[in-house]
């Protein structure tokens, strides 16, 4: 699927390059990995089992510059309803951080820095939570 050199996005690592492709075992299983160096931080490593679904969803290509702007164009001007409750809107965004589609974090980009200038008109800030969210899509 993915090939050695190949840049991705990796859940909350951001871009990674797969450096490798290996067989480790961990345990008493062995297994094939993608081996992933974040470009934020290429002292960490990163494995990715290659036959765990649940873990290969949250590594995914980057995007092309048309495709990004293709999303861009598309998105309504206005987000959907903000979630008040601070608990729900935190595990939606937790999950969308974690193996959201690109449509999803830009919904999600697009609700923060709406909600954000909301505030900073009234003289208030996002809350902390919301900021690191935001920072880290």
């Amino acid at each position: 699927m993915y090939k050695i050199g190949s840049i991705v996005v990796y859940g909350t690592e951001g871009l990674c390059k797969i450096c490798d492709i290996t067989e480790r075992t961990f345990g008493k299983e062995t297994s094939e990995y993608y081996v992933l160096s974040p470009l934020s931080n290429e002292a960490e490593t990163v494995f990715v089992p290659k036959n765990n679904e649940k873990v290969l969803k949250r590594m995914r290509p980057i995007l092309s510059r048309e495709r990004a702007s293709e999303l861009l164009e598309a998105a309504p001007s206005e987000y959907g309803e903000w979630v008040e409750n601070d608990r729900e809107r935190q595990q939606m965004y937790k999950q969308i951080l974690l193996c959201g589609s690109s449509e999803d974090l830009l919904m999600m980009t697009r609700a923060l820095y709406l909600h954000q200038i909301e505030l900073l008109e009234r003289g208030r800030k996002l809350h902390a939570a919301d900021e690191r969210f935001l920072k880290e899509a």
